[in-house]
């Protein structure tokens, strides 16, 4: 399960477990940090290949813990490359490592990612009107588009409306009503 302690939980299986979790509010900058990595990965994916990363990245990216995986460099970028089941998309790993960085930087000014991204909505879940049953999830949004700006001010990548919009909603800091 998608947890603040699931640093060693590399046999689960991550497509159930974001399932799962998504749209659970969370203030867990763990947590926060893999809903991102899947927004991530998901470019251009399904959510289910993606999600399915989760173990596999926990596994060869040290828990997939904040500090640990912005400390990774060249050699560290290297492997993940060559190592078999990890997604080989240098871009998206990069966006990774670099996004870890950068919360540690919104870390340091606000004292967590968390309270950084809860301030754009006043601490109390945005309510977004829910599409029809055969509408799907919608994929943007006015806050989306707000927080991926802010996002990048910061030094983030890959966080473009529609990925901190989905993002926002697996983190729970949108709801459908």
């Amino acid at each position: 399960m998608i947890s603040p302690d699931d640093f060693d939980e590399v046999t689960v299986n991550g497509v159930r477990d974001y399932d799962a979790y998504f749209g659970t509010p969370t203030h867990d900058d763990h947590v926060l940090f893999e809903l991102l990595v899947v927004g991530i990965l998901q470019v251009g994916l399904s959510w289910q290949v993606a999600a399915s990363q989760l173990p596999i990245l926990r596994q060869q990216m040290a828990g997939l813990r904040i500090d640990a995986v912005a400390a990774m460099d060249e050699p560290d970028f290297e492997r993940l490359m060559r190592t078999p089941k990890v997604m080989h998309n240098g871009r998206k790993l990069r966006a990774i490592i670099q996004d870890a960085r950068a919360i540690q930087r919104l870390q340091a000014e606000y004292g967590h990612f968390s309270t950084y991204l809860w301030a754009f909505v006043d601490d109390t879940p945005f309510m977004m009107p829910a599409p029809d049953d055969d509408e799907g999830l919608p994929t943007r949004s006015p806050l989306g588009t707000r927080v991926a700006k802010d996002l990048h001010r910061h030094g983030f990548t890959f966080v473009g409306p529609v990925v901190t919009h989905m993002f926002l909603l697996a983190a729970g800091l949108i709801k459908l009503n």
